[in-house]
């Protein structure tokens, strides 16, 4: 008995002490968070995917992707510039089709929002779909808006037009996701009617903001493409 007495004496000792490490670590984990409100939790963190060398991520891809940082105003400057057609065709250096096949793998992570003949308002469903890729992007760097017109109209007004379908997208985010920094995240591409036109494979490949609805060369060019990367360059 005196033995049995003497085994479970040690145990609850051990079962105390354990109990009092495991309050004293919760206690200094919780004074470290408030002392360092910047510093994320690990085991947090690792729940997060790290999405920065998928397949898309090829050396191709990344050089292009360093001329867009570079030319859109998303590293080295103040302030967000964004890229039109002749700056695409300047720093891209390759054909239409080329350019859009860097970005085809991003078909799983992105999706098109497309907008009424001459206009650049976007629906409610657009809204909910540029909210969920923007939700999904995990923490990764940079997040696209690649905006387009139809061949349908002038050279001038088609540029134009893409451009404020670009600037639709990027207001709507500023306006609904109260986040710092914005403009270093956001790159805008706008490349009218003069530059990468989309093939109605796109219509099949991509998800859409109007599935179930026409969609031919002519609607698919009158969207923005939007899609997360995060790419190490």
């Amino acid at each position: 008995m005196k033995v049995y007495s003497r085994a479970c004496g040690a145990i609850g000792v051990v079962c105390l002490l354990g109990a009092i490490s495991f309050v004293h670590h919760q206690v200094s984990a919780a004074a470290f968070r408030l002392a360092n409100p910047g510093i994320k939790d690990a085991s947090r963190m690792a729940a997060i995917a790290d999405h920065s060398e998928l397949a898309y991520c090829t050396p191709p891809f990344k050089l292009v992707l360093q001329r867009v940082l570079n030319a859109c105003g998303l590293v080295g400057q103040e302030g967000r510039r964004g890229c039109q057609p002749t700056d695409v065709k300047t720093f891209a250096s390759i054909s239409d089709a080329d350019f859009n096949a860097l970005f085809n793998p991003l078909a799983q992570r992105g999706a098109i929002i497309m907008f009424d003949d001459n206009s650049d308002k976007l629906d409610e469903t657009a809204k909910q779909i540029i909210q969920q890729k923007w939700d999904e992007r995990h923490g990764a760097r940079y997040f696209f808006i690649v905006a387009r017109a139809s061949r349908k109209g002038t050279i001038e007004l088609n540029r134009a037009l893409s451009h404020r379908r670009a600037n639709s997208v990027l207001f709507d985010i500023q306006e609904t996701i109260k986040e710092p920094g914005l403009d270093k995240q956001i790159g805008l591409l706008w490349l009218g009617s003069e530059y990468a036109q989309l093939n109605v494979d796109y219509c099949g490949t991509w998800q859409t903001s109007r599935p179930g609805k026409l969609c031919d060369t002519e609607a698919i060019n009158r969207s923005a493409f939007i899609s997360w990367v995060d790419c190490r360059l």
